[in-house]
């Protein structure tokens, strides 16, 4: 059989003049990775250095006064109670969604998997407005509650976990879905042979094999929580040291005037997301294989 090869130009195979078809010239690779790192530094780092030189531009005793600030601390306060609030619920139906989706056949599945993904298309602030109107004290839901059972959601810390719980609402799901689909019934179909109830598949075989996917979206979600501003912003009404978290307090005190306390305050949740972005480097660099589907279980 003749070499199908022989008649394509310029295509050898000794080791000095093989180049691999999908392989740039070193020119163009260091353009585009001089161009990418470039654009990272104008639109990430050179942002955050100046977020940090800003809050200490008149010293740490002015950095820590903000912290001394009553609505600064009720904002920390908030921000970290709403966190700890939708984090869980999402972690709840996340991983309900996830089974359900990676490990049975139902009709509507995927229809199911769009309205997962329905947040990343909505904007926030839509979706505050769409709260007002199905929860607020003149709706008929919303009135009911406050009428009879004294319960306010809209302007009022309910319906700011609402909000970041619609914001956060794909991140768990969407991070255990492909890792569950991927690795298939086997392993459960496995211990529920020798015996082991539905719960016990779920809680020792399952979850063990996803628990590192699942901490990487408890991050993700995590850090979205407290960064959440447009559907917050919309269902708070801003009352202070009532409903405003620390995104929100960050507006406040810049629109006062108050710099320093304005990038005190967003320091902080640079910090946060630093923080969070360094944990979840980690988690990819030691259990990236874990992580990705086709990578180990155990």
């Amino acid at each position: 059989m003749a070499d199908i090869t022989s008649n394509l130009p310029g295509l050898t195979y000794g080791p000095a003049t093989y180049r691999s078809p999908v392989t740039e010239r070193r020119g163009t690779r260091l353009i585009l990775i001089g161009l990418t790192i470039l654009l990272l530094v104008l639109f990430l780092v050179l942002p955050l250095v100046t977020v940090f030189r800003e809050a200490f531009r008149a010293g740490v005793g002015k950095f820590l006064e903000t912290f001394q600030n009553p609505d600064a601390r009720s904002a920390i306060w908030l921000t970290l109670l709403v966190a700890a609030l939708a984090v869980p619920c999402n972690l709840v139906f996340g991983v309900a969604a996830a089974w359900a989706i990676a490990k049975h056949k139902f009709p509507g599945r995927a229809f199911l998997i769009s309205l997962i993904d329905l947040p990343f298309s909505v904007s926030p602030v839509v979706a505050g407005l769409i709260y007002i109107l199905l929860l607020g004290t003149n709706a008929p839901i919303g009135g009911f509650l406050y009428e009879n059972f004294g319960i306010r959601i809209i302007f009022a810390i309910p319906g700011i976990v609402l909000a970041t719980i619609f914001v956060t609402f794909p991140f768990i799901a969407r991070e255990l879905i492909p890792l569950m689909q991927d690795q298939g019934t086997g392993d459960e179909e496995a211990a529920i042979s020798l015996g082991a109830t539905g719960w016990q598949a779920f809680w020792y075989v399952t979850l063990p094999n996803v628990k590192w996917a699942l901490l990487y979206g408890v991050l993700l979600c995590n850090a979205r929580a407290m960064g959440e501003f447009g559907a917050v912003a919309v269902l708070s009404g801003k009352l202070r040291g009532e409903t405003v978290t620390m995104p929100l307090q960050v507006e406040l005190f810049y629109n006062e005037y108050a710099t320093v306390a304005a990038f005190s305050l967003a320091s902080l949740l640079a910090g946060l997301a630093l923080v969070t972005l360094i944990i979840k480097s980690w988690l990819e660099w030691r259990y990236g294989d874990h992580l990705a589907p086709g990578g180990r279980t155990h």
